[in-house]
């Protein structure tokens, strides 16, 4: 394969396994109605508990990655009837080819990278990856289910509930919305043991989210979250520290529970990884 067609190739994968982990963990709001009376730790617990229900939301990412750098990305997902995902993301520290438009629809997922893939891919704008094929799909449907409930394996927010020095910082304005900024800190060890009381389902879900931060090389987790006056997790924010640099993303709720429609881009445009590939092996 050309290693011009190798280029968007890597930066669409790592910037779709990204967005899917990401994605999964943006499921940490909710709604409720807050007593003050309530503990740091018991806050966080109710607005952790409080995923429950929620189908779909729009929320903004921003912070570093990794290998890819600093990000922005706005996106919107929809975990019933069936996931649905749209994300633009944009990794700053790279040239305009680190531009993308991620669509994750009828399980397959969308690279889309403008013209700049255009040049590079024969005039299509957009990569399709077969979940199925690729032997994605099953996390695909494990990712669907688990975001329905407040045991989401990869919702971040709801790590804070295992931190044991959770404090109130104090209270904050987001986006014009009054919310209360909470903090703590916790290894994947003590997240591990907070999970012993779990029932197994919920157990083994979270256990792969933990492995996920284990790949990375990420053994601690520093948590903050801001929670509005109903319960709902406004902000969240996570770093640590990774075998390739530090992890430190914060991802703004824009809404929930309103209408997500997601459509796969034109057929015209679409190029499938597989006739990539048969497109090298003939050349």
């Amino acid at each position: 394969m050309k290693s011009s067609v190798r280029r968007p190739v890597r930066r669409a994968a790592g910037a779709g396994v990204a967005a899917l982990l990401l994605a999964a963990g943006a499921t940490g709001c909710g709604a409720g109605e807050e007593s003050p009376e309530m503990t740091p730790a018991a806050a966080v617990a109710k607005a952790a508990k409080n995923t429950e229900g929620i189908t779909s939301f729009r929320y903004q990412m921003t912070g570093k990655v990794p290998e890819q750098g600093r990000i922005e990305a706005e996106a919107a997902m929809r975990v019933k009837p069936e996931v649905a995902m749209s994300m633009k993301m944009k990794a700053l520290d790279q040239d305009a080819g680190g531009t993308v438009e991620i669509r994750l629809v009828d399980k397959a997922m969308y690279m889309g990278g403008g013209a700049a893939a255009a040049q590079e891919m024969g005039g299509k704008s957009w990569l399709k990856f077969d979940l199925s094929a690729l032997g994605a799909d099953k996390a695909l449907n494990q990712l669907g289910t688990a975001s329905q409930a407040d045991q989401n394996p990869a919702t971040e927010s709801t790590f804070l509930t295992g931190a044991k020095d959770v404090k109130k910082v104090g209270e904050e304005k987001i986006d014009g919305v009054e919310t209360t900024h909470y903090s703590g800190t916790l290894s994947l060890d003590e997240l591990r043991t907070s999970l012993k009381d779990e029932d197994k389902e919920t157990r083994e879900r979270r256990e792969k989210s933990v492995e996920q931060y284990e790949k990375m090389g990420v053994d601690k987790l520093t948590m903050d979250m801001w929670v509005d006056g109903e319960d709902h997790t406004k902000r969240f924010r996570m770093r640590g520290e990774a075998d390739k640099g530090p992890l430190d993303m914060t991802i703004t709720f824009l809404d929930v529970d309103k209408p997500v429609e997601i459509t796969a881009p034109p057929a015209k445009d679409v190029a499938s990884l597989e006739d990539l590939m048969a497109e090298a092996s003939a050349g």
